[in-house]
């Protein structure tokens, strides 16, 4: 690990070097690089199979919604936000597939970026609020169980939508010098060099965005395995089920999030080291794995409804029992099978 992390520096030290030497005044003009099919690929994949999971795991999560149990709502609230992001997908694949040019207004551009940042961080928000909630559960299930309501569960992910999406339109608003189309070379949100205020705004997003929600999800996955070993009340499977959860939120922060926002981050801090006229051979040169991290953040819309997954106890009788819900919802059910049904042990809350 520490042989890496030497290596990463080395090369940042020597990329900011070379980048010192260029002292042009020219307009920083990134040459595209051989990985549009590449980017295309990804986003392609993580259209299909984004699609097609949170299309499949809707239908349970929602009726686990209507057994009161509250880590459905934080995980409807995930799926609706992803299927959001997930429809501009073919607007950014038809991007790369034009060399970068975008052709669409300035109000598609606007839109598919609203989307993506704001899913982004909807995405890591609500993943912290889940993360909080499993922690409170199990550490304090007596004193918190009158707070662990679907209806708090609702007003929490309301409050999420509504700050991350203002804040981006605010953003957004007051930007209005820093138009997110570039007419000079018809990119999308690929402006470069970064002006002061965007470096300073990354800064911020990566701190309030990233870091925050990272050092509470640590913290809650810290707490949480030495309660439920502690347990005597907590069977096998369900101290199997918060280990697989607690590792899909963490497998999501590390490879989708962690990527992005350690690039955007080195990118920022280096644009003030070096200057807004000396930093373009620095931004030249970590193009290609900015912009590949930039895919890798957009399969979380992919990965996300795995939670679901790794939070029930029997998908197989959920996706079972939606599916014969729908065959009997115009026909009286057996007060029998409705009590079999009621009774199993497949509780996400």
């Amino acid at each position: 690990m520490q042989i890496f992390i030497s290596a990463f520096l080395s090369l940042c030290t020597q990329i900011m070097m070379n980048a010192t030497n260029n002292t042009s005044n020219s307009s920083c003009v990134i040459m595209t690089q051989p990985a549009g099919h590449l980017l295309m690929s990804i986003y392609i994949i993580a259209f299909i199979l984004g699609l097609l999971f949170n299309l499949i795991t809707i239908g349970p999560i929602i009726q686990q919604i209507c057994r009161r149990n509250v880590l459905g709502i934080y995980l409807l609230s995930l799926s609706f936000s992803d299927l959001l992001y997930i429809l501009t997908m073919p607007l950014w694949v038809y991007y790369f597939n034009n060399n970068h040019k975008w052709n669409l207004g300035q109000g598609l551009c606007s839109l598919a970026g609203f989307f993506y940042y704001s899913n982004l961080y909807i995405s890591i928000y609500l993943l912290c609020c889940i993360s909080i909630d499993r922690c409170l559960a199990i550490t304090f299930p007596l004193r918190v169980q009158v707070f662990r309501r679907q209806r708090y569960a609702w007003i929490i992910c309301g409050l999420v939508y509504v700050l991350v999406m203002a804040l981006h339109c605010l953003v957004l608003y007051l930007d209005k010098l820093s138009d997110p189309l570039d007419d000079t070379v018809q990119t999308c949100y690929e402006t470069f060099p970064m002006t002061e205020s965007i470096a300073m705004f990354n800064l911020i997003r990566v701190g309030i965005g990233f870091l925050l929600p990272l050092v509470v999800i640590s913290v809650c996955y810290w707490l949480i395995p030495t309660k439920v070993q502690q347990s005597r009340g907590v069977d096998d499977q369900g101290k199997r089920k918060v280990k697989l959860l607690s590792m899909g939120v963490i497998g999501i922060f590390s490879f989708c999030f962690a990527p992005y926002h350690i690039l955007l981050m080195v990118r920022s801090i280096a644009f003030f080291y070096l200057g807004e006229k000396q930093s373009c051979s620095f931004e030249q040169a970590m193009y290609l794995p900015f912009t590949c991290s930039l895919a890798l953040s957009s399969l979380n819309s992919m990965v996300d409804p795995v939670l679901y997954v790794l939070a029930s106890n029997g998908v197989r009788e959920d996706m079972r029992w939606f599916r014969w819900k729908n065959k009997q919802r115009q026909v009286t059910g057996s007060p029998l099978v409705d009590s079999k049904w009621k009774t199993r042990v497949t509780n996400l809350g």
